[in-house]
């Protein structure tokens, strides 16, 4: 087996750029409610946001050996997915690699595992996203695959995937669907925004939403005044 492939099929850089104004919520409901990544995995600062085709590696548990290899081979403007059978007592990022990735121009780390240095990290201005923070050290023992499909947080992704992560959580878009997400989240979002002004005019939940049959017919009981 070929360990680390390097002929990876990205998405554009305008596809990104126009993917990235939309929110990871937005993102996930307008293709179909599919995509999001587990809830575990957060940012470890609030602020953090990044868009960015995946480069992926499967490292073992307590082995961050092939992180190391994956920033080598990562390319601008990617975002390093680390799949590490989710073990969360183990720091498999700090600062020093951080320090490695902003100085490429890649755009992300995320693992399923944890990292450490947080503060060195949200002050770094990288976007980290993880399982767990975890200040345990970590070994260099085992070779594993880069750039192959990885299961992480109940999705499969794929090397070029695209990944768009922010303070709710991560959603994945496949590359070859990016511009049929972009115009349904575009559609999503104006809606949405119709809908808060109407909001905003006087309008209610039940009248906008739709929701007088809907209660009528599940028997819905109110005291009149």
């Amino acid at each position: 087996m070929i360990h680390v492939k390097t002929n990876v099929d990205r998405p554009t850089a305008d596809a990104v750029l126009r993917l990235s104004k939309f929110s990871s919520a937005t993102i996930h409901e307008a293709q179909g409610r599919k995509g999001a990544l587990s809830s575990k995995i957060k940012p470890i600062d609030r602020s953090m946001s990044f868009c960015g085709p995946a480069t992926t590696v499967r490292c073992a548990p307590r082995d961050n050996l092939m992180l190391q290899v994956a920033i080598h081979y990562a390319e601008p403007g990617d975002v390093v997915l680390v799949a590490a059978g989710e073990f969360e007592e183990a720091g498999t990022f700090g600062d020093v690699l951080g320090n490695a990735m902003k100085a490429k121009g890649l755009a992300a780390m995320v693992t399923d595992s944890g990292v450490r240095d947080t503060q060195d990290l949200i002050e770094l201005g990288l976007p980290v996203f993880s399982g767990s923070v975890s200040i345990k050290g970590t070994v260099k023992e085992t070779i594993g695959p880069i750039n192959h499909p990885v299961v992480f947080g109940d999705e499969i992704i794929y090397p070029g995937d695209i990944l768009r992560g922010d303070a709710d959580g991560v959603v994945v878009v496949r590359k070859d669907e990016v511009e049929e997400v972009i115009r349904l989240s575009q559609e999503r979002d104006d809606a949405e925004r119709e809908l808060i002004g109407l909001y905003k005019a006087g309008g209610t939940t039940i009248e906008l939403c739709n929701l007088t049959e809907v209660l009528k017919a599940k028997g819905l009981l109110v005291e009149e005044a």
